[in-house]
């Protein structure tokens, strides 16, 4: 069989059990960080601050391990290129800490928070130029803030960071083709989405600043939700698989029980999710709800979701009940906890998976994966463990997988499915300056001559380069 043959059966396996259906057999899609560094000999520190060295490393892992998708890294915080652009809310391996230890991410104090309390008008009137303006400034060492002079450091990290940006991102388009001509494996995401209201736990007040603020000012923090949507939406979209195969990665993080209340869920979270999971399904993409922590909680709240709009993968919370409340509309992946992996044999490897395996996976719908990225804990005989029991006992037929007839191309017509219309985005009140524009064209052309040849390709390659601007912000604030 070919590569591309290969590539072609994984890629329908993959897809089959995604949309919730059963393929040949259960595909085998482990999110290997820094493990794939151990097995392919490289520290912590070289995968994260190299991330040629991490694409290899993930390569290696694919063709030896013959996974059927995985990340191309998924380390992903390349420190080079926090450290051109000065972040400081990230400890970097074999500079700040060992080499031997992956990144970390340094949470602020509360009084030190990224974002004050008392800014919360000036990030609901214009998110992009709050970030530019305001949180920029103060996350990184090298940018100088609003009125102070602009200096030579200052100056070289827009340049430096936004080439290395740009060096970055294309690298991962080459290690996709490499993974898919090498080893014929799957990328096995695309693009990136985050909650509002994790965004501003993360990145803007900080866990212990957005605890506080959602006692002493919880209107504030809804309409600071609302504001970040349609730009999280937006963001989600052009940075999705173009061929609405792999889903949009969505990583999960403190809007569950007990970081929040119930209340505060149903306040804040979800109606402030929702509708952005909605609005991307409308357009054709899945999401991948990457469950960090345990979301049990809130297990009522996703089955409202339309079917097949998104992939739960579950980590710390009961898979089992995962699949009691979701499994007739979403596909679930991963269960298989990481200190089983990291400190136990390989027969108990093989024995969870089989419990897994027997409990969720009987009519398909399922995709093998530990139930959190792998990191260096993870034992090499464990994961091989784990990978040839479900390549041998995950089998429903000696058939290859084809793509569903029904990949949605675009969301399936509420009519026809019997389920209740989903609004999305729809009806909401558009912000001032949309999605994807820093300067809008309108108040840029006010500054130029009056332009006597082809004014609509001056506009659009205006648009262009200043999406490119907005891009680079968001993608500071989400990636990195």
């Amino acid at each position: 069989m070919s590569m591309e043959q290969l590539y072609s059966e994984r890629l329908n396996r993959y897809v089959t059990a995604m949309r919730n259906e059963k393929p040949d057999r259960i595909p085998i899609r482990p999110f290997a960080a820094e493990f794939a560094a151990k097995y392919a000999g490289y520290t912590c520190q070289e995968v994260t601050h190299d991330f040629e060295k991490a694409f290899a490393a993930v390569r290696k892992c694919a063709a030896d391990f013959d996974w059927d998708a995985t990340v191309g890294n998924m380390v992903y915080v390349w420190t080079g290129l926090t450290q051109a652009i000065g972040m400081k809310y990230y400890a970097v391996p074999g500079i700040d800490i060992s080499a031997d230890t992956g990144f970390q991410y340094l949470e602020p104090s509360e009084d030190d928070a990224h974002m004050r309390p008392d800014e919360y008008d000036a990030l609901i009137e214009d998110p992009t130029g709050f970030l530019y303006n305001v949180w920029l400034p103060r996350v990184s060492n090298e940018v100088s803030p609003i009125g102070e002079p602009a200096t030579y450091r200052n100056n070289l990290s827009f340049v430096k960071g936004g080439m290395a940006m740009l060096s970055y991102f294309g690298g991962f388009g080459t290690q996709g083709a490499l993974l898919r001509s090498e080893s014929g494996t799957v990328s096995a995401i695309a693009g990136i989405f985050k909650a509002p209201f994790d965004i501003i736990a993360d990145k803007l007040r900080g866990y212990l600043g957005l605890t506080m603020d959602m006692f002493e000012r919880p209107d504030k923090v809804l309409a600071a939700c609302e504001a970040l949507m349609p730009h999280l939406l937006h963001v989600a979209l052009t940075t999705a698989d173009p061929e609405k195969n792999v889903p949009i990665g969505f990583w999960m993080h403190r809007g569950c029980v007990p970081f929040v209340t119930h209340d505060q869920f149903e306040s804040h979270y979800w109606p402030t999710l929702k509708p952005i999971i909605e609005e991307i399904w409308k357009n054709g993409h899945q999401t991948l709800f990457y469950a960090e922590g345990n979301w049990d909680a809130h297990l009522d709240r996703f089955a409202e979701l339309p079917a097949g709009s998104i992939v739960y993968h579950v980590d710390q919370g009961d898979i089992f009940e995962a699949h009691r409340k979701l499994g007739h509309k979403f596909c679930l992946s991963g269960g298989i906890p990481n200190f089983i992996l990291g400190y136990r044999s390989p027969d108990d490897v093989r024995a969870y998976c089989k419990k897994v395996i027997d409990g969720v996976a009987g009519d398909g719908g399922y995709v093998m994966d530990a139930s959190a990225i792998m990191q260096d804990d993870s034992q090499v005989e464990n994961v091989r463990a784990m990978t040839d029991f479900t390549r041998e006992y995950g089998v429903y037929s000696s058939g290859a997988s084809r793509l569903p007839d029904h990949a949605p191309k675009q969301a399936p017509d509420a009519r026809q499915t019997g389920e209740a219309a989903d609004d999305g985005m729809s009806g909401r009140l558009a912000p001032t300056i949309k999605p994807g524009v820093c300067i809008p064209w309108e108040q840029k052309a006010k500054e130029l001559p009056k332009i006597t040849g082809d004014k609509e390709m001056v506009r659009r390659i205006w648009e262009a380069n200043d999406a490119l601007a907005y891009t680079y912000i968001w993608q500071c604030l989400l990636s990195f």
